[in-house]
């Protein structure tokens, strides 16, 4: 193999082995600005997004040890990493998708599983990683607050004092 397309695969590798995820789009239809802007979006949430030759990318994938989607590897295609929160970087194409109706997903890697465009889709249609922590912190704090009044009804009772 060409020493210089080597040094290309092992880049492309190297990003595969820190990133837990990769997500891979098919961008034909996206102008140039609108690409930049889609990855200035990218880059603020800890995600990028490359192009590359889809044989480099095929070859990297086997040398990162994830599994095969060479068949989704066809046309123009951008690949992002990140080492951030996926659902972040799904977030940034589903808005950028539903604004320009480009950039549709074709599939992902995340944590060594496949995954489709409607399951990558549907990560990024999940609320904020903060939201969700705040929801399950609610639901916690719930039970505990519950389980409490119930203790405390208990104690009153047995003291023969009452709330009423």
């Amino acid at each position: 193999m060409n020493p210089d397309k080597r040094i290309i695969i092992d880049g492309l590798t190297e990003r595969l082995n820190k990133s837990p995820f990769l997500i891979v789009i098919d961008y034909t239809t996206v102008t140039v600005p609108e690409f930049t802007g889609l990855r200035a979006s990218l880059d603020a949430c800890g995600a990028q997004c490359h192009v590359a030759k889809n044989n480099f990318m095929r070859t990297a994938l086997v040398d990162a040890g994830l599994p095969d989607i060479g068949e989704h590897l066809n046309g123009q295609t951008a690949f992002i990493t990140g080492t951030a929160d996926v659902a972040a970087a799904a977030k940034v194409v589903n808005t950028f998708n539903k604004a320009s109706k480009k950039a549709d997903y074709k599939v992902a890697i995340v944590d060594g599983a496949v995954m489709s465009a409607a399951q990558i889709r549907q990560i990024g249609d999940l609320p904020s990683r903060d939201v969700l922590l705040a929801t399950l912190l609610g639901t916690i704090n719930g039970a505990g607050s519950a389980l409490a009044r119930v203790i405390q009804a208990y104690v009153d009772k047995e003291n023969g004092t009452s709330a009423e």
